[in-house]
């Protein structure tokens, strides 16, 4: 199937891709229609077109997180990271409408067939295919056509700013941009019995927004905006001030606050960094409220991907709802959708658009063949798109298949491999994603579906998806009798865990888990050492993790098992391969939550030393991010995020310097072991072990007591 593909330098590909699978619970979608929004498609593509000065300046989060990456890892990692950022292809659009070809076992509101309107950057491409979860997407009325559908998900958006407002029947609403948003968000208003007032500084689109139902429609650049709300109020402003505009400053805002009565309401709405005159906003006493994207429910990935609704009782308007709201306004003619479709394309020459998205409002793309013509909910079988990148062509068995290829295995993995052995199929979650992978690192095949990688298969398997996945897939790799590689952690739960122990009993395959510390240079310099003093040691190693952001995937517990589970089982791991067996742990955290943010264990060992892990998010990010000590007979060690190695013995500081955290060197190791028949470089049981003491350090936490091994 084809995808359009934005990269870094500005260029747009139309680019041939594999079909996406649905989501747990979601459907497959043929594209019929999709809507280019010409005000957020032209920022990305603008933005994408920068100098990387000029993005720097206009990211500076991003910058920051290059800093501490180069703290933690050092700069050649934090480079490469940026490198594959910048060379990796983005999707674009977010509207969409079309028909479901395949539905998950878990979905029950879809049937083949149905039409539905689809929304969310994450998924609702400008693509042939598209995979889009269950509460993304909502079946079309009898009424609405394909391409008035393909609007729902931007008339949610400005759907969802009217409900912000909280406008009533026959109060004034000025909307401040009339560009796509702020005009389906002047229809709407109009529907919903609102008197409104239409500004923007381009004559066609308030000749739109006029059609549309606007009472008025004002050109700042030939009248003074308040004083034209101040003539149509009779002096009192108007109730609400959607402000539909871009860019940032206190220019708009100002503006709108002039126009605000007392205690007015200002909505925020499009992408725009607002600076308010203090003074004014306060005298006022005037709300400020953000409209996030299409409703309740946007970014919550329980929500989204999970399928878990909000009562209605709780949450009258969610973004499905909203999205089944402006269907229905569609299906009785009450939503004007031609007034704003200023140009219509096939899919196959959408290419050349956004060069010239100036002047337009609606740009609707049709997903026609060669000739223009609208390709039927018939024409194309979905195996006609599936068939494409099945086939294998890979003749021996030593080679790797790679599931999962985002950042960290693309920058951290892949580059140690690449060369050194055959790469046969990668399976990444967007199809735009895995053909990108497949062409940098020279994979055979690239697809979206694991499954293609079970059938039938021998040779390596590397798995890098998020946590979650991972037990199920070494599983299933097992059952094969695969050699695997598995990002950590191995599993989430002791009934995997057991599994997989079944698995291992009785199959011919092995499983290496990325503990990638005990790999690093510093800790095989330091284990020379240490090797040669008799005795109990002690081991204190403190991670400065940083608070985790609230819409990071670590968050999603039921993906990430929690930080301690998913990432404190490092340092648990690196524990038991510098002082052997643990037999109990103690451990706590403050509040004791049933998933834990940060964690004190104090460990013991079969030899009678010990460790002490705290790993927590609080802290300061100028502090190093890992650092331990270890104690033994005349000899103290110490690491910085395993780039600094200091040794303490005889009255005399010996410093060592490195620039790898192991990564490198794991994947050397492993294939070693695969290619060259040597012994495997982390055998089951030492991986098994760490879990089983990450585990039981939970358990500690949550019993209040102190767990034995």
């Amino acid at each position: 199937m084809k995808q359009l593909a934005q990269y870094q330098d500005g260029r747009l590909e139309l680019q041939e891709v594999p079909v996406p699978v649905p989501p747990p619970g979601g459907i497959l979608v043929r594209t019929t229609c999709s809507v280019i929004s010409p005000g957020t498609e032209r920022m990305k593509v603008e933005q994408a077109r920068m100098s990387l000065l000029q993005k720097a300046k206009a990211r500076p989060d991003q910058v920051k997180k290059v800093i501490d990456t180069a703290r933690t890892l050092g700069w050649k990692a934090a480079v490469e990271k940026v490198r594959n950022r910048l060379e990796s292809p983005t999707p674009l659009g977010y509207s969409a409408a079309g028909v479901v070809v395949a539905v998950d076992e878990l979905n029950t509101r879809f049937r083949v067939g149905d039409r539905v309107a689809c929304g969310g950057a994450e998924c609702a491409f400008h693509a042939e295919m598209i995979a889009v979860p269950d509460l993304l997407a909502s079946p079309v009325p009898e009424g609405v056509e394909d391409w008035q559908a393909a609007y729902t998900t931007l008339a949610s958006i400005s759907m969802e700013a009217v409900r912000q407002s909280g406008a009533r029947l026959g109060e004034r609403v000025l909307v401040m941009g009339q560009g796509l948003v702020g005009l389906l968000a002047t229809s709407l208003l109009k529907a919903s019995g609102v008197r409104v007032m239409a500004s923007d500084f381009v004559a066609s689109r308030l000749e739109a927004s006029r059609r549309l139902g606007a009472e008025r429609a004002v050109n700042p650049k030939e009248s003074k905006l308040e004083d034209e709300v101040r003539a149509w109020t009779g002096g009192q402003g108007v109730d609400a001030v959607l402000l539909c505009v871009g860019g940032k400053g206190r220019e708009a805002a100002d503006a709108a606050i002039a126009c605000l009565r007392d205690r007015g309401v200002m909505v925020i709405v499009g992408i725009y960094d607002a600076e308010l005159s203090w003074k004014t906003a306060y005298m006022k006493d005037i709300q400020v409220r953000y409209s996030r994207s299409y409703g309740p429910g946007r970014y919550d990935p329980q929500y989204e991907w999970g399928g878990h609704d909000y009562p209605i009782g709780h949450v009258r308007w969610t973004e499905n709802r909203n999205f089944e709201a402006c269907l229905e306004l569609m299906r009785t003619g009450q939503l004007d959708l031609k007034s704003v479709t200023t140009r219509r394309v096939t899919f196959d020459s959408v290419l050349g658009v956004y060069d010239q998205l100036d002047g337009e409002i609606g740009v609707l793309i049709d997903y026609g063949n060669a000739e223009g013509g609208v390709r039927s909910a018939k024409s194309q079988p979905v195996a006609a798109f599936v068939g494409e990148h099945s086939e294998f062509r890979i003749p021996n068995s030593e080679f790797l298949d790679v599931i999962g290829a985002g950042n960290f295995v693309r920058t951290m993995l892949l580059p140690h491999v690449k060369g050194k052995i055959a790469l046969g199929t990668i399976v990444n979650a967007t199809g735009l994603s895995a053909r990108h992978v497949k062409e940098k690192f020279g994979f055979a095949n690239a697809e979206t579906d694991a499954a293609k990688v079970f059938a039938g298969r021998s040779g390596a398997v590397m798995i890098g998806t998020r946590h979650h996945l991972h037990a199920p897939f070494v599983l299933k790799a097992l059952q094969t009798g695969r050699q695997v590689f598995v990002e950590k952690p191995l599993c989430l739960t002791k009934e995997e865990l057991a599994q997989i122990d079944e698995a291992m009993s009785s199959g011919s395959g092995s499983v290496m888990v990325g503990f990638n510390r005990r790999f690093a240079p510093a800790t095989v310099a330091m284990m020379e050492v240490i090797k040669n003093v008799s005795g109990p040691k002690t081991l204190a190693f403190h991670v400065n993790a940083g608070v985790l952001a609230p819409d990071h995937w670590y968050a999603n517990v039921a993906e990430s098992g929690g930080r301690v589970l998913g990432e404190a089982c490092h340092f648990f791991d690196f524990a038991c391969h510098v002082l052997g067996r643990p037999v109990k742990v103690t451990a706590q955290t403050v509040g004791r939550p049933k998933v834990p943010d940060s964690m004190t264990a104090q460990i013991e060992f079969a030899d009678g030393s010990s460790a002490q892990v705290i790993y927590s998010a609080e802290g300061d990010s100028a502090f190093p991010k890992e650092s331990f000590r270890v104690f033994a007979n005349g000899l103290i060690v110490e690491c910085e995020n395993f780039m600094k190695l200091s040794l303490f013995q005889k009255r005399k500081e010996t410093v060592k310097k490195f620039t790898s955290k192991g990564h490198a060197e794991e994947m050397a190791a492993w294939l070693a072991f695969l290619k060259n028949g040597a012994a495997h470089p982390l055998p089951y049981e030492q991986s098994r072990q760490s879990m089983r003491l990450t585990f039981a350090a939970l358990d500690s936490i949550r019993e209040a007591r102190s767990i034995e091994l």
